[in-house]
């Protein structure tokens, strides 16, 4: 799955927020500095997310209903895993140990991990 830049993320966590919509509603839902995105601008990114296969859009009329192709679980788990292989070797251990040593994370937070691997 390919990466998305910031601009394509933000518009992608809108998505997946209202799952479906026109433009001007997903204008509505972007989170960006406490001001909204020029509607051309959004527009040109829903295309590159369109070219991109990350967004899907049905018809009506001259207006375009988007919609998301993934899940926001399924692109984090991409993600994820991308970072895991460019910055630590492709290991998960590796990766949450520099979490608990950066002090990210607390002895509790470890423990959550712990038992609900306990429960797979």
């Amino acid at each position: 799955m390919k990466e998305l830049t910031k601009a394509e993320e933000m518009v992608m966590q809108a998505l997946w927020k209202i799952e479906k919509g026109f433009a001007k509603e997903i204008i509505e839902v972007v989170e960006y500095e406490d001001k909204k995105p020029a509607y051309n601008t959004v527009l040109t990114i829903l295309r590159i997310l369109v070219e991109k296969g990350f967004v899907k859009y049905e018809t009506y009329g001259k207006s375009f209903q988007y919609y998301p192709v993934y899940t926001k679980e399924e692109y984090s788990k991409a993600s994820l895993e991308s970072l895991t292989k460019k910055y630590f070797n492709g290991s998960p251990k590796s990766l949450l140990s520099f979490f608990a040593k950066e002090k990210k994370m607390d002895l509790k937070d470890l423990e959550d991990i712990i038992n609900e691997l306990k429960k797979k």
